[in-house]
């Protein structure tokens, strides 16, 4: 999955979209609530995090993807996964 390895590339970038990670979460079977505000509740696998829907803009900034690929380390995935 292109979004997975971007989550994972080093340098962290700066361009990966809310809506493709929000996707992919949800291809990899996370459960997703709706908190307040812009606030988004994960579980995957046993952990659980909180994360923020960026606004006005559409792409993640880099705080926020490194937050998200530790979560995702935390469940078990290292952007090495071969989904085809």
């Amino acid at each position: 999955m292109q979004t997975l390895q971007v989550i994972f590339t080093d340098p962290v970038r700066a361009n990966a979209l809310w809506t493709d990670i929000e996707s992919l979460l949800i291809s990899l079977g996370a459960e997703i609530s709706e908190g307040n505000g812009s606030r988004l509740r994960v579980s995957l696998k046993g952990v659980r995090a909180v994360f923020h829907r960026p606004h006005p803009e559409k792409e993640v900034d880099k705080g926020a993807l490194k937050s998200i690929r530790r979560f995702l380390t935390e469940a078990g995935f290292s952007g090495d996964e071969d989904f085809k």
